[in-house]
Formats: structure tokens, sequence, C-alpha cells
């Protein structure tokens, strides 16, 4: 007989068992709070809906939307799409097609050119990140940093809901070309097994915690082998304690899940929940914090990340609350992100120097325990780039930058300058301080580029 999982002296909460019920971009009309809305506004969240990818449950609706509060309420800009996040010509050409009720070839032609435009894959993602082994590109996996490597297992490539910032969001649109995604733990566990150089492993998505426990146990457990010895630390990245909470409580192997993350943590693995959290009114459930308490009593560290968003968390308050309340939780600050160059950036974006003074007024709110979180952070594609600052040297005001990341390790903590840009927010906005031609690591990246396109072209003429 399954036994239940060991709780702390504090006894659990009785929760109800809820059955999963979600809501794609056809049933928009169909979601009971939406239909209370104006028409042109739900005609308009179906045309952006036709682009980017929608998808939202019964907890996320009935606990965590203000519906008092739509359309400014942050939580419903975080999850239902709205007209500003397509440029208005892209929405005139897509909202004029769905008006005639034109062939719907002719919309999946007008949604596709759309599609394209929005930077689908950024960071080098398709072009740099997926590695070559035995003269194969390995699908399904990402090693961008040294000793780190992301996998995509394939049944976790939905997520409970949908975020509409989300910058993995090709991974939804049903277009093959854009996914990442590999069925074969065995792939994993061979590519792990000759790259002893590699300490992480992230699971990521989508979101692996959609998976039922049965279809991840094998890709967990193959990390206990005596020949990935060498694979320390277990990451998964998900939004499902904000999204989904019930994972950990109610659901029917919410249980076996649990037992799973202990039994790794026993077997001296360290296990990290990368949770995804954009607001804190996402931790401000029963349900949520129940989550987190179950979590912890296993013996996995759960980190907080995520992006600063216009619309939703722009303001230094929220973050410190975040922070504070996380902090309280047990849970470890780890990144503020800013947002990247995709999708509906334009509509989500915050100048890199607004974004260091928000960062840096939510640093000042709250105590040591949450200063923590590093930020704010680009993820482009030479590496995680931090923003430190703002300084003026020999009379040049600049943005005092750092790596955090990179795809060489020895341009880590290496210091460099920008010109100060009051209107840039991302990377390829910023030009080098001092009257230099490039940044230091330019060179070499480029370089980078060049021989990967050359190994992607002598793969090519073999095939």
């Amino acid at each position: 007989m399954t036994q239940p999982i060991k709780m702390t002296a504090k006894q659990p909460l009785a929760f109800d068992h809820q059955a999963f019920k979600v809501y794609a971009a056809r049933h928009l009309e169909r979601i009971p709070q939406v239909q209370a809305l104006p028409a042109d506004m739900r005609f308009e969240m179906q045309v952006i809906a036709s682009v980017l990818p929608f998808r939202v449950n019964d907890y996320v609706l009935e606990n965590l939307i203000d519906w008092g509060n739509v359309p400014d309420d942050p939580m419903f800009r975080l999850l239902f799409p709205q007209r500003e996040m397509l440029a208005a010509d892209d929405f005139s050409l897509i909202a004029d097609l769905m008006k005639r009720q034109a062939p719907a070839e002719q919309l999946a032609q007008a949604v596709e050119m759309v599609r394209t435009k929005l930077n689908p894959h950024p960071a080098g993602q398709m072009e740099l990140n997926v590695p070559i082994f035995h003269q194969q590109r390995v699908q399904g996996l990402q090693h961008k940093y040294r000793e780190t490597v992301l996998f995509f297992p394939s049944q976790g490539q939905v997520c409970h809901s949908y975020c509409t910032f989300c910058f993995r969001w090709p991974q939804f649109v049903g277009d093959k070309d854009l996914r990442f995604a590999s069925k074969e733990s065995d792939e994993l566990l061979r590519y792990l097994k000759h790259h002893t150089q590699v300490s992480d492993i992230l699971f990521t998505g989508g979101d692996p915690m959609v998976m039922k426990t049965a279809n991840f146990e094998p890709y967990l457990r193959g990390l206990l082998k005596p020949e990935l010895a060498h694979v320390q630390t277990v990451r998964i990245g998900t939004k499902s304690l904000s999204f989904w909470p019930q994972r950990y409580v109610t659901d029917p192997d919410a249980d076996d899940l649990l037992r799973l993350l202990e039994s790794l943590v026993k077997a001296g693995k360290h296990v990290a929940i990368m949770a995804h959290y954009n607001h804190w009114r996402e931790l401000d459930t029963p349900m949520a914090r129940e989550a987190i308490r179950r979590l912890r009593d296993t013996g996995v560290v759960i980190r907080s990340q995520g992006p600063l968003l216009n619309h939703i968390n722009a303001d230094a308050e929220v973050w410190a609350k975040m922070w504070r309340e996380q902090v309280r939780l047990g849970i470890v600050p780890y990144y503020m992100f800013v947002e990247r160059d995709t999708g509906a950036q334009h509509y989500f974006e915050v100048p890199l120097a607004k974004a260091w003074d928000i960062y840096r007024d939510a640093m000042q709110r709250v105590s040591g325990l949450a200063r923590t979180a590093r930020g704010p952070s680009m993820s482009a594609s030479p590496g995680k780039i931090e923003i430190q600052g703002v300084a003026e040297i020999r009379g040049e005001k600049v943005f005092v930058l750092r790596f955090i990341q990179g795809r060489n390790p020895q341009w880590i903590q290496q210091p460099f300058f920008a010109k100060y840009d009051e209107q840039a927010t991302w990377l390829n906005h910023l030009k080098p301080a001092f009257g230099a031609k490039q940044f230091f690591y330019e060179a070499e990246y480029h370089d980078m580029i060049a021989h990967r396109q050359e190994i992607l072209n002598e793969l090519e003429g073999e095939c």
C-alpha cells in the first residue's frame, strides 16, 4: 500500500480535489468571466490569440485575476491577449481577414508572416545552442553554457496556463519547425555520460510539471546512475506553483511526485525548483502556500525568477513585496530578467535605465536574505549580462555591465561599459563606451558563429 508523504509537525490543510479544466484560444468565448467583457475586447483577444498562444485554467481564472479591475489587472494582462501586443498594421491585417471570414489558408499565411516578424528563436537557440554529438544535432537539448544542459521532454511541451510575454511562445503555436522536444531519455543520458563537465541539468519546456509522475520518473531516475555522478544538480523550470499548485497537493499522483523528488535529494542530488513568479499575488492563495510547504518538506530548494514587465510588475514595491513574501515562505530570490527580444517585446519591454532604477529601489526595500536576486539580467545570445549600475567615468555616463554566464566561461565576471542610453531596452541597442569599436567579447563571439556555421554546413553536406 502506498505510504503518504511525511509531513512536518504542522498539520496539512485539507483541500478538495479539483479537476484540471483548461481553455485554449478556441474556447475563449466559453470562459464565463470573459463573456461579461465588451464584444470588441473579446474580438481583439481572438485576433491576438490567432498569432500568439493562449491557454488558461480554472484555478487561475478563479484565484489570480481581479475581474473587477479588467483590463488593468496585472494578472489579466499576464494571461489574456491585449490588442497592443501586435504592431498596429499586423493587428489590422489579421483582424480584417477574420472579419471577412477569409479562407483558412489565407489567414494561416498571414499569421505565419506576422509570427516570423516576432523573432521566434532569440539568443541563438536554433543556430548555436543545439549540441552536436556523434555528427548529429541532438534534438530536445540545448547546451549553451559549459556546466549546464537544458532538456525538453516531449510530454512537457505545454504549460498549465500560458504567459502572454513567454519567450518560448513558438513551442506552443503548432509549428513543428519551431519546437524543441525529445522523447528519448536514453539520448539525454548518453549525452550527459560523455560530457563530464556538465554539473547541472535543467528540465524545461513548456513545463515539465505538466507530466504525470510516471512519465517524468525515467528521466529523473536515470540521473542516479553511477556514471552520471558528475551531474550534481537537477533543476526543474516550472510555473506550476503559480498556475496549478494542485500538482503538489491534490493531484492523484502528487504524493508520488514528492516522493520522487525526495528520493533524488536522499541520493545526494541537489534538486532546485526554478519557480517562475511575476507578481506577489501568485503566492497569495492557501493552495499555493501549501504546495510550497509540501515541496520544501522533500528537501528541494525553491528558487524564484521572472522578467521585469511593463503593465505587470514594473514597480519596485511589487518586486520588494514579492521577494519579502518569497523569503518568508522559504523561497530563494534568484533572478530579475529583462524581457527578451521576442514575441510581444514592444508591449512588455522596460528601458534598461528604468529597469536598473526599479531593481535598485526594490533592493533597498528588502533585507539581506532577499538580496540574492541578481539583475536586471539580459539572457542574450553571448550569455547572461547583468546591469550593475550607471556611473560617470572620465566624463562619460555609462552602463556598468558584466557577464553572469557566457558562452566562453572566461567572460564571466569581467566588467565592461556601454554608453548610457535612456531608450535602450536590449543588448543590441547598446554601444561600447570610451570610443571602443566593439565590446571585448564580440570578435570571439562572431568567430563562434562562423565556426558553428561551418560545422552545420559540413553536416548538411554529409546528409
